[in-house]
């Protein structure tokens, strides 16, 4: 996966479910959030078992893995993340 004009960068929709009352304050550290080499490029709060979807990127599998669980995942009120890594195809 390319994005225009730069080098490859691993890219994952990473789903979080948040604690009953906590949703705000969740989205308050998740746009906050401010990693060296990954960073979250787009979130949104959704409806569904899910409670937001964050799209993060960064140039390694190892630092995608590191800004999910030393960041997003140590946010208070964060009780479950689920990353799917996108993938091409074809």
């Amino acid at each position: 996966m390319t994005t225009k004009g730069g080098p490859k960068k691993m890219r994952a929709y990473v789903l979080i479910e948040t604690a009953p009352g906590k949703t705000k304050a969740v989205k308050k550290e998740l746009a906050a959030i401010e990693s060296s080499d990954s960073t979250v490029v787009n979130l949104d709060a959704v409806t569904g078992p899910f409670d937001f979807i964050a799209v993060v990127e960064g140039p390694t599998l190892d630092a995608v893995g590191r800004l999910v669980t030393d960041e997003i995942g140590s946010i208070d009120g964060v009780t479950r993340t689920t990353t799917c890594l996108a993938v091409a195809i074809g």
